[in-house]
């Protein structure tokens, strides 16, 4: 029996939340990263499949998919497409701290500041882990 193949992955835009399209774009695809939605080797829909299905200029995509390459994020093969990359950067215990504090302070107060408590936050966040049954 063969294994279904994964969904493939879909942006959604936030037209009211004040963050530039293209750092959506670059937040989404880092958040489906972290809850495995996305996992090394796969690929993103094209940038023009992006910018129909969006409505969206095509240099705006282009821009995101571009600083994630620069990031490591993203491998880019012309012609083929882009994927996830590999090589996902290593950072020290101590780096992956401050990096983990900073990351919470700001989502924390971005999230005050939209009315969310701490309880909010928790119950989003297990509603997202794939290790955490959904009650």
């Amino acid at each position: 029996m063969k294994p279904s193949p994964q969904p493939e992955f879909a942006f959604r835009l936030d037209p009211h939340s004040g963050v530039p399209v293209y750092r959506q774009l670059i937040d989404q695809v880092q958040a489906a990263i972290a809850t495995s939605a996305l996992r090394t080797g796969d690929q993103l829909p094209t940038v023009r499949r992006v910018a129909v299905d969006l409505a969206i200029n095509p240099n705006t995509v282009s821009r995101a998919y571009r600083e994630m390459e620069l990031r490591g994020i993203l491998d880019t093969q012309q012609g083929t497409g882009s994927f996830v990359a590999d090589n996902q950067i290593k950072h020290t215990p101590a780096e992956r701290r401050r990096q983990l504090a900073q990351l919470v302070t700001e989502f924390v107060a971005r999230a005050g500041s939209a009315g969310f408590t701490i309880r909010d936050l928790e119950q989003a966040l297990h509603q997202l882990s794939p290790e955490t049954p959904k009650p």
